[in-house]
């Protein structure tokens, strides 16, 4: 068992200890709900306080001091960046020891271009005129299709599949389940039977982006599907064919992003959102969780709703919505009032 006096923890996270012992022993790290005796826990937020002082976590990290919390604080800038080194040295997270080189139970053409500094693990398949760049880490049993172009130090976590012609760049990561370059979905009617249209395109995705497990990428009809540099995209995500998706989006679980639309850069797509075919939506724009996007929006927006409309026209809908049975009573008895109002003028003449 890993233990670290307080002071020692203070000093490696570059922090303030408050506390009337500098001696005490920390035995390991957890947050509030799963805090035991002998371990430091988190206090990001000043609401958390009575939940603290409930739980039998032995110090904190926080951002400030709390005078009436008996037990040790570590007084940070950046609670979540200390913590999260002090969960390491409680918890490592080991080193990798895998060395470079391909393994003999995977499969790799002859006309492969695999980097020597790669790590290609058991089970693994790479087609026909792929090439592979140093660093890059294929865990087992990815699957690269023929024609398939993949950069420097990329993760490809276990059962990736690339259809042909799919280009990564730099330190992309793709997490398990994760499918890029299949067929895209259209389709034309003739005699009455779905016809496929063409899906001959690929999909391009630039530096730095991470695409979580189980979502899917479709390749571009004729030309690419892009994913723009520092994109982060969440699990089960549906990316459709010739979408253009900006630099440093965060696009959250369950969305749909319909074929041909495209997004500026730094754009936040919450959850469970459906963003319709071919349309643009601006830079900095924010879409708030099950909104649904049917036009075009401008830059630095936040929508809400389905279709999704700005914020502020959203509020003032939700708060007529909410008064609408006060509204439907009034109404009743408004037209009771005239009915009886008419009944009175026909006793009068």
């Amino acid at each position: 068992m890993t233990s670290i006096d307080l002071l020692t923890l203070a000093d490696r996270v570059h922090g303030e200890l408050f506390s009337r012992s500098r001696n005490d022993v920390i035995t390991g790290a957890a947050p509030l709900a799963d805090a035991m005796p002998g371990h430091i826990t988190l206090l990001d937020n000043e609401k958390n306080l009575s939940r603290l002082q409930c739980s039998h976590a032995s110090a904190c990290v926080t951002n400030q001091t709390f005078p009436d919390v008996a037990i040790p604080q570590i007084v940070v800038k950046n609670p979540h960046d200390a913590f999260t080194q002090i969960c390491q040295l409680f918890r490592p997270q080991g080193v990798v020891t895998r060395k470079y080189g391909i393994d003999p139970l995977a499969s790799v053409t002859a006309s492969a271009q695999i980097s020597e500094r790669c790590i290609v693990e058991s089970f693994v398949s790479v087609d026909e005129d792929c090439s592979v760049g140093d660093g890059t880490h294929l865990h087992r049993g990815v699957t690269i299709m023929n024609g398939c172009r993949i950069g420097k130090d990329c993760q490809l976590f276990p059962g990736v599949v690339l259809y042909p012609g799919t280009v990564i760049e730099d330190r992309v990561i793709l997490h398990s389940g994760c499918v890029v370059g299949a067929h895209g979905f259209g389709f034309r009617m003739e005699n009455g039977v779905h016809h496929p249209t063409a899906q001959i395109g690929w999909v391009h995705i630039e530096s730095d982006v991470e695409i979580g497990a189980n979502s899917c990428v479709d390749r571009g009809t004729y030309g690419a599907t892009r994913i723009g540099e520092g994109t982060k995209i969440d699990n089960f995500v549906q990316i459709a064919h010739n979408c253009n998706i900006g630099k440093h989006n965060l696009i959250c679980a369950h969305a749909g992003i319909a074929g041909s639309a495209s997004t500026g850069d730094y754009v936040v797509i919450a959850g469970q959102v459906g963003v319709r075919d071919h349309i643009k939506i601006g830079s900095r724009t924010m879409v708030g969780a099950q909104s649904g996007v049917i036009s075009d929006t401008g830059e630095d927006k936040i929508l809400l709703g389905s279709p999704a409309i700005p914020r502020n026209e959203q509020a003032v809908l939700f708060a007529s919505i909410s008064r609408l049975p006060e509204l439907r009573k009034t109404v009743k008895q408004l037209t009771k009032q005239v009915e009886q109002l008419v009944d009175q003028k026909k006793t009068v003449e």
